[in-house]
């Protein structure tokens, strides 16, 4: 049940951040998080990883609909991955490695 808390609260929490700051406060909003829900190390950060990798989806693809997919073209020809894919994996991994820190403060 603490899993599915923090997933939801690091969501909320990290876009209530990147609306107001730069992107990189979502790692400062996830670490919070995990410090105060206190799970494991490992489940702190798969539960970042979601969270944040969720979160950076839906705000490409929600950026990708509105501007009629002129980002995602231009990245998916610079890139050979697809750039939601790209955006998902850079988010998750940011957001999991902040919540395993704020895990690993909490315990010790």
């Amino acid at each position: 049940m603490k899993f599915v808390i923090q997933i939801i609260a690091t969501i909320i929490v990290c876009f209530l951040l990147q609306t107001f700051l730069p992107w990189w406060t979502m790692a400062v909003g996830s670490l919070a998080v995990a410090y105060a829900i206190s799970n494991k190390g490992g489940a702190s950060f798969v539960a970042g990883f979601i969270a944040v990798g969720l979160l950076w989806f839906g705000m490409a693809f929600y950026i990708d609909q509105i501007t009629n997919s002129i980002l995602t073209e231009k990245m998916n020809k610079l890139l050979p991955l697809n750039s939601f894919i790209l955006t998902t994996l850079i988010g998750g991994l940011v957001g999991g490695f902040s919540a395993l820190t704020g895990a690993l403060l909490r315990a010790k």
